[in-house]
C-alpha cells in the first residue's frame, strides 16, 4: 500500500491528531484501552480510502479529516465488539483488549468510540454524510448479527454469505469512499462510483481474510491460525468444501462447525479437505473477481497518482494471501 500511504500521508497525520484528541476521556481506562487497539499496528486502511478518494477528486478542504477519523472510530468499535463475541485472544499480533481488560470494559469502550464517531459526523454538519455513515453503522451491526445466526450452520449458501460480508465488512469500505464524493460536492454519479469501488474492495478484502485463515500463519495474520475454524465460522472456503464433499467429509464439517473437532489434527484435516475441493483457490478467484469490479468502478475518473494508488490498494488486498 506504499502508493496510498504516500498519497495520504499528510492528511493521515491530521486524521491521527483527531483520533488521539477524541479518544481522550477523564475516565483513564477509556484512552488506555482504546489506545491499545488504535495504536496496535492497524494500517488505517478505511480512513486512507476516504483521503485517497478525496485526493482523486482534487478536494482541497479539510472536512474529510474528521470524517475519516469517524470512520476509524466505527471500525475500531466493531473490532472491540467482535473480539468479545469471538472470544479472541490475539489481534495484530497483540493480546486483545478483552483478554487484558475483560469483556465489559471492551464493550463499553467500543460504545464510547461509536459515540465519538457520531459527534464527529454531527460536527461536519452534512445530513447526507450523517445518513451514509449512520446507515453503514446499522448495516454493520445487522451483518454481525446475521453472521452470528449463521455461525455453525454449514447449510449457509454462498449467496447468503456474500450478503453477510457485504454488510459486516464492505458497508464501511463503501461509506468511507462515498463520503469523499459528498464533501467534494461532485454529484450522485461520482458518489455511486466511489461506493461501488469501496463495496467491491471490501468484499474482496473479506474473502481474502477467509482464505488466509486456513493457509497463512500467525505472524502474517496477527491472529491465531484457524481461528475461524475453531470458532465455528462458516466462511466461504467451508461453504464450498462442504458443498463439494462426500457424505463422510460433510459429517466432518458438521462436527467441526459445531465445535466437536477443534484440535490441531482436525485443523490439518480441514486444510486437507479445502485443498482437495479447491475451496481456498476458488475463494481467492472470487476475491479477484470483486477486486476487478472495484478497479472497473474507477474507470470514469481521470488517471493519475490518486487513481493509481487506489488501484494498487485493490491489488494489495488480494496479494495479502501470498
Amino acid at each position: 500500500m506504499a502508493s496510498l500511504m504516500a498519497l495520504t500521508g499528510p492528511g493521515l497525520t491530521a486524521v491521527n491528531h483527531v483520533i488521539i484528541d477524541r479518544m481522550q476521556s477523564p475516565v483513564a481506562l477509556i484512552p488506555e484501552l482504546a489506545g491499545h487497539l488504535i495504536a496496535g499496528g492497524g494500517k488505517r486502511l478505511r480512513p486512507m480510502l476516504t483521503l485517497g478518494c478525496a485526493a482523486m477528486l482534487e478536494y482541497a478542504g479539510t472536512r474529510h479529516h474528521k470524517l475519516a477519523a469517524a470512520v476509524e472510530f466505527i471500525h475500531t468499535a466493531t473490532l472491540l465488539h467482535d473480539d468479545v463475541v469471538d472470544a479472541s485472544g490475539l489481534r495484530r499480533g497483540k493480546a486483545t483488549a478483552n483478554r487484558l481488560w475483560g469483556n465489559p470494559a471492551s464493550v463499553l469502550v467500543g460504545d464510547f468510540l461509536f459515540s465519538r464517531s457520531f459527534e464527529l459526523m454531527v460536527e461536519d454538519g452534512s445530513l447526507k454524510v450523517l445518513k451514509i455513515l449512520s446507515s453503514a453503522s446499522a448495516v454493520i451491526a445487522e451483518g454481525e448479527v446475521a453472521q452470528l445466526t449463521a455461525q455453525r450452520d454449514v447449510e449457509t449458501s454462498e449467496d447468503r454469505y456474500l450478503e453477510i460480508i457485504s454488510a459486516k465488512t464492505a458497508a464501511l469500505f463503501a461509506a468511507a469512499c462515498q463520503i469523499a464524493g459528498v464533501v467534494a460536492e461532485r454529484g450522485a454519479a461520482v458518489e455511486e462510483a466511489l461506493e461501488a469501488y469501496g463495496r467491491n474492495l471490501g468484499i474482496a478484502f473479506q474473502l481474502v481474510d477467509d482464505a488466509i485463515d486456513y493457509v497463512s500463519d500467525a505472524d502474517t495474520m496477527g491472529k491465531d491460525v484457524g481461528d475461524d475454524f475453531r470458532d465455528g465460522k462458516v466462511t466461504l472456503p467451508v461453504i464450498l468444501a462442504y458443498a463439494r464433499g462426500d457424505a463422510k467429509e460433510r459429517d466432518f464439517w458438521r462436527e467441526a462447525m459445531r465445535g466437536k473437532r477443534v484440535g490441531d489434527e482436525d485443523l490439518a484435516q480441514a486444510q486437507l479437505l479445502l485443498r482437495k475441493s479447491n475451496a481456498v483457490a476458488d475463494t481467492m478467484a472470487r476475491a479477484r473477481h470483486y477486486g476487478a469490479r472495484a478497479i472497473d468502478a474507477l474507470a470514469g475518473f481521470p488517471g493519475g497518482q490518486a487513481r493509481d494508488a487506489l488501484t494498487e490498494t485493490v491489488e494489495f488486498a488480494i496479494a495479502r494471501a501470498y
